[in-house]
């Protein structure tokens, strides 16, 4: 397919200069819009305004200036077809063999906080995917780019081809261009669609590649990594791989894991996720005791695991970390005598976090199923000591309390039935995802050994029976928090109070299967 007619019409200008010079350069005539023409006339690129073809101006603030025959006509006349050739000629339009679009930027617009919705309203073009599916639904005569990474590959085929493009490239641009405004509609639906209904009768999602995996969560499973549109923030935005080898499925899952839980906390604080659980957290006046204290929660399982940090890495912390195999490592910075401590192993993905935004809290949680979905509110909120009550005769201490708000906070995010046993501001014994809470209890108090003396426990469910809460008395606890609920609470409390143990009840439970 010969390029001989353009239009060009974006609201990214990055590398319109390269590819308007390059159509210039091989003789193809450019038609242009707006801002674009503008900008083209500013660089000497010979450029046809495109109100001179159709003969009328753009009109509503420039909401209609694409919208015209003359336009998709020479965008839609199919390629020998003499009925097309004869009505073109007729109405004298001339044939359009490449169309360079791109959108208004919505998404980005989305993303910013206080826009009003008429801001966002005149966000949404019109024109725009208008040509882009015209132009995309005729590719065996008309080339579409959406986008300034398609530019290169294009300006270089076209001066390979002096001025042409194969039909190989054409449909694959118009493969791109629908997914590009597939993606974009879901985006403005999703949007009026949160506004309105709270789960609206049927879901369109879009997702762009980010990263290409090695493998899933095993060798034999392909897998990527995408990344939602208008997302306020994703998994990797604004962090950077600076060393180490590339990611692989399990670390994301496990890298998304620790930095949710990270995000519980202002203090210095370390998390260590294992198998999408952590096995050691803390909290301290500085991120290295914060580390030693989560490390020392579970030595064993916290080899080879996944660390996320959130305060700078100085060297001492560096040297640490340095002397034990660390899958993954996440920090918002790291002083250059920690960069060539940890660098002397050449395999540790270490990641530097420059991403302070908070999730958006309506975030929903979509979980794939056969032949289907579950979709769910996010479970992002946290009770504080203030909505908790207190069901024994007993009151916690200061001390217990600031221990049973930092383990129902780590509760949260095991697998359940989850039980977290806290002392000093750090865990020390974890017993997750197993099928009787009794049995996470037990589980719990082995990890922690003797540690269990003087420490409290939360759980992220119910006790249906007092034997929980009685075995975790044994070994030495002192304090439980719990949601609440079950029709034995009564049980369940009166054994505490014959310990002369506290409870606390939150009154929500935090399941994460």
């Amino acid at each position: 397919m010969k390029v001989r007619r353009a239009l060009i019409s974006v609201s990214d200008k990055e590398g319109l200069e390269a590819l308007g010079r390059a159509l210039a350069d091989l003789g193809v005539e450019i038609l242009s819009t707006g801002g674009t023409a503008t900008r083209l006339q500013e660089l000497d690129i010979p450029v046809t305004p495109v109100e001179s073809v159709t003969g009328q101006a753009e009109i509503l603030g420039g909401r209609v200036k694409t919208l015209h025959p003359v336009i998709h006509g020479g965008i839609l006349a199919r390629p020998g077809h003499e009925g097309d050739a004869a009505e073109l000629a007729e109405a004298g339009i001339e044939e359009i063999d490449l169309v360079a679009v791109n959108l208004y930027p919505f998404e980005e617009w989305l993303q910013r906080p206080g826009v009003a919705d008429e801001e966002l309203v005149e966000q949404i073009d019109i024109g725009g995917p208008t040509m882009i599916r015209a132009a995309a639904k005729n590719h065996a005569r008309v080339a579409v780019l959406t986008g300034p990474d398609q530019y290169d590959d294009v300006i270089a085929e076209l001066r390979e081809t002096d001025g042409e493009l194969s039909a190989t490239t054409c449909r694959a641009l118009a493969g791109a261009a629908f997914a590009r405004t597939a993606r974009y509609d879901t985006a403005i639906a999703e949007w009026i669609a949160s506004a309105d209904e709270d789960f609206p009768p049927s879901i369109t999602l879009a997702f762009d590649r980010a990263i290409d995996l090695s493998y899933g969560e095993n060798p034999h499973q392909r897998a990527a990594y995408y990344t939602e549109p208008g997302a306020r923030t994703h998994l990797m935005g604004r962090v950077e791989q600076v060393h180490g080898k590339p990611l692989s499925f399990n670390n994301l899952l496990d890298v998304d894991a620790a930095r949710g839980l990270l995000a519980e906390f202002e203090l210095p604080a370390c998390v260590i996720v294992k198998h999408n659980n952590p096995c050691g957290v803390a909290v301290a006046g500085t991120v290295l005791e914060a580390y030693e204290l989560a490390r020392d929660c579970d030595p064993v399982s916290a080899y080879g695991g996944i660390i996320a940090i959130n305060r700078p890495i100085d060297g001492e912390l560096g040297e640490v970390l340095s002397g034990t195999f660390i899958e993954v490592l996440v920090a918002p910075d790291y002083e250059k005598p920690a960069m060539e401590a940890l660098t002397r192993k050449p395999n540790t993905r270490i990641l530097h976090n420059t991403d302070r935004r908070r999730r958006n809290p309506g975030e929903r949680d979509y979980r794939r199923v056969s032949g289907g979905m579950l979709v769910q509110d996010r479970d992002s909120e946290s009770e504080d000591r203030e909505s908790m009550t207190v069901a024994t005769e007993t009151q916690p201490t200061e001390e217990e309390w600031g221990d049973l708000v930092f383990a129902w906070r780590v509760a949260k995010h095991v697998k359940s039935n989850a039980i977290v046993l806290a002392k000093d501001l750090a865990t020390v014994g974890v017993g997750a995802g197993q099928m009787s809470r009794v049995d996470s209890v037990e589980l719990s108090v082995k990890k922690a050994g003797d540690r269990t003396e003087g420490a409290v426990l939360a759980s992220d469910a119910f006790f249906p029976f007092a034997d929980g809460p009685e075995a975790a008395l044994d070994a030495g606890v002192t304090a439980v928090v719990q949601p609440g609920g079950s029709i034995r609470d009564d049980e369940v409390i009166a054994a505490m109070d014959e310990r002369g143990a506290a409870m606390v009840l939150t009154g929500r439970r935090h399941f994460r299967h």
